[in-house]
């Protein structure tokens, strides 16, 4: 009896498992492309405009059209308030979603250098909310055919005068880039050179955007993690100089004004390495 007993239970298990019935796997991921690998880069934040020949990668803003003669990257301000749009400014998060600002003494606390409002992913509840948010806009990022999207400010939390710290970032962002790899589209990790190999290996990060690590002495760290995979931008002549002497032709390296401006502006500037011997 005891012998029957025990053979029940493992044949009807056998055939559950046969017939699929077992632990309910991952679903299968879209296929996703990372930007070419040492390709030449255009920041276009500041507005878009026809990129020179050599160009490979583009990264535009969410609200622009990309250019269909290269892979295209599509910026989006996920950590902190979008100046100049329309949906995702601080006055359309105060009106629509006022309870998801970090707040001090009852006002949006203001990152100085931008004045952007910091979203607050202080709890698990207010992540899902602001990511539930922002599905709209990594949606609108695939139907406009980019291919791949750039999160920025991941580093919001030395910001958020003590409303979260960078776990709550990793938490966040883990979400935020399982929804984006859902829609097919590669994730960049955004500077933060404190996640090390965490950017990659736990929140999935495909490649990374790094903006003056030459100046923070952190290039290695990116280098360390994502091999060729990461996309350099300089914004000081020391900074952009030393980048070209140390990895010219190994990695993607470029020298922009920090406010990214389009061709024809004044203060425009951008500047490749010079091919190396």
């Amino acid at each position: 009896m005891e012998l029957r007993t025990l053979v029940k239970p493992v044949a009807a298990l056998a055939v559950l498992v046969l017939l699929g019935g077992g632990c309910a796997s991952e679903p299968e991921m879209p296929p996703r492309e990372n930007p070419p690998a040492g390709g030449q880069l255009d920041y276009q934040l500041g507005g878009a405009y026809q990129p020179d020949v050599p160009v490979k990668i583009v990264v535009r803003d969410r609200s622009k059209i990309i250019d269909g003669r290269r892979y295209n990257i599509c910026y989006l301000n996920a950590l902190q308030t979008q100046p100049n749009s329309a949906e995702g400014g601080l006055d359309w998060w105060r009106k629509n979603h006022d309870d998801l600002l970090v707040k001090r003494n009852g006002e949006p606390a203001i990152d100085p250098e931008w004045q952007e409002g910091i979203l607050d992913i202080s709890t698990g509840e207010k992540r899902a909310k602001i990511l539930e948010i922002q599905k709209k806009w990594i949606k609108d990022c695939k139907t406009s055919f980019f291919k791949g999207i750039e999160p920025d400010n991941l580093d919001s939390y030395q910001r958020s005068q003590g409303a979260f710290d960078l776990n709550a970032t990793k938490e966040f962002m883990k979400a935020f880039v399982r929804y984006a790899h859902e829609q097919g589209l590669a994730v960049a990790q955004k500077n933060t050179a404190e996640l090390g190999d965490a950017g990659k290996k736990e929140i999935g990060f495909d490649f990374a955007i790094t903006e003056d690590c030459q100046v923070q002495n952190e290039c290695g760290t990116y280098a360390n993690a994502f091999g060729r995979d990461f996309f350099q931008i300089e914004y000081t002549e020391a900074g952009f100089n030393k980048s070209c002497a140390d990895r010219g032709g190994k990695v993607s390296i470029i020298r922009r004004d920090r406010l990214v401006v389009p061709y024809g502006h004044e203060d425009y500037v951008y500047e490749v390495c010079p091919p190396t011997v």
